[in-house]
């Protein structure tokens, strides 16, 4: 699909983005394995959370939209014990999240598995989470030398154990803290930069044993399996920071975006934006059913300027360099993203692709190993660019677009359905006013 994108005079408005794509994930997984029913309230109904919730169908949980109401869900639980071998191959079509959670659920269970993906997936990198979970005793090949999917993964009783992550890594310390549910004794991780914490908060809502140790993360199995609890899922920062950026570079605007996930280890954005020199206003907080915290932003048109973003922050805003990138690309002066090299992996080359199509719209940008050098207060001219399949690139080159002279299509503009299917729409409402 091909979208047309023209600059507007105005931005207001109003947003409620989608539910958190992580959350919605780990809901439905953690919800799948739990004792009793389940109720997750703002859910993801996207491309990758559907995949999830089709890997759990197939292993016989129950998972229930409920009527006239797409994004919500009941779940009625397996148990510890409950889940069954698959009569097929699991799809994770194009989510990373549910292939390496999955694997993590699946290294516990006493069969057979066949998971794969569609050609992205399938070239992205496997082997940091098949190595942990080898070392618990599961038994899982891939191709390339067990590095890449499809995995068979043949479940076993596993032990606990003591780890520290090469990488700062959500996923994969999601896949290690569920499989440790099943396994004999603690599992301790640590990890190089706090990545995430989702799955561990709401493992503590559903009564799992799991703690903070000297800076890592203790797991005690219980012997029984989690509870079952209502779960509201926040809505996704990731999907929010394209209106942040929008309402922060354009000259005349103001969007307030209600609801949001504002996890300190999520929200890095809100720091780089702040530290560029963004007006944000952050109000009403409050913690939602499933241990997150949730607030209203509010941002409007500001000078900002360039800044390094590396190290620890990067982790926390990992998903929303492609907005960044384009906030900086009006900033007076000079952004240089270094310690990202994670980009590369994504569902496409993020680093190159984010390069490529933004100079097309005359941008000054410079690609790294990784990351990028960015010369910013460079007018912008419309231009035919391609999402490669990438949501996040298509959100991003949206923004570009709306802030650039002329004309702007988009290819493959149907990408944005794997995290925020109602993004066209949201963005014709902010740009009409």
């Amino acid at each position: 699909m091909q979208k047309r994108v023209l600059a507007r005079p105005r931005i207001r408005g109003i947003v409620n983005p989608p539910g958190d794509k992580s959350i919605s994930h780990r809901a439905l997984i953690l919800s799948g394995i739990a004792a009793g029913k389940a109720r997750i309230s703002n859910f993801l109904p996207s491309d990758d959370c559907v995949r999830t919730a089709e890997c759990m169908r197939a292993l016989g949980v129950a998972v229930m939209p409920v009527p006239g109401d797409l994004t919500t869900v009941e779940v009625v639980g397996a148990g510890a014990n409950g889940l069954h071998e698959p009569g097929n191959v699991l799809d994770a079509g194009n989510s990373g999240t549910s292939l390496r959670l999955m694997a993590g659920l699946l290294a516990a269970q006493p069969f057979l598995t066949l998971i794969t993906g569609d050609a992205s997936l399938r070239s992205r990198p496997m082997a940091r989470v098949i190595e942990p979970l080898t070392l618990m005793g599961a038994s899982i090949w891939g191709r390339k030398g067990n590095t890449l999917a499809p995995l068979a993964i043949k479940g076993s009783r596993l032990h606990g154990i003591d780890y520290s992550l090469p990488v700062a890594s959500a996923q994969v310390k999601s896949a290690i803290l569920i499989a440790s549910l099943f396994a004999d004794g603690q599992t301790l991780l640590r990890e190089p930069a706090q990545s995430r914490d989702h799955t561990e908060r709401l493992l503590k809502w559903m009564g799992a044993r799991l703690s903070e140790d000297n800076g890592g993360i203790r797991l005690e199995p219980t012997g029984k399996p989690l509870l079952a609890r209502d779960i509201v899922v926040p809505g996704d920062i990731s999907s929010a920071a394209y209106w942040m950026v929008l309402g922060a570079i354009h000259p005349d605007a103001s969007i307030e975006i209600k609801g949001i996930g504002v996890n300190p280890t999520r929200s890095g954005i809100l720091e780089a934006l702040r530290k560029m020199g963004a007006t944000i206003r952050i109000g009403n907080r409050r913690t939602s059913e499933g241990n997150e915290p949730v607030a209203d932003i509010t941002v409007e048109s500001s000078e900002i300027t360039g800044v390094e973003i590396g190290g620890e922050l990067v982790p926390r805003l990992i998903d929303e360099i492609p907005a960044l990138a384009v906030a900086a690309c009006f900033a007076r002066g000079t952004t240089v993203i270094r310690d990202a090299g994670e980009l590369r992996v994504k569902e496409t080359d993020r680093i190159k692709y984010l390069v490529q199509e933004l100079r097309k719209f005359g941008a000054h940008l410079e690609e790294t190993a990784d990351g990028m050098v960015i010369e910013g207060a460079a007018g912008l001219s419309g231009t035919h660019c391609h999402s490669y399949e990438d949501h996040r690139l298509a959100m991003a080159l949206a923004v570009a677009g709306l802030m650039a002279e002329g004309e702007t299509l988009i290819e493959s503009a149907e990408a944005v359905n794997v995290s925020y299917p109602a993004f066209w729409q949201d963005l014709e409402r902010v740009a009409a006013s």
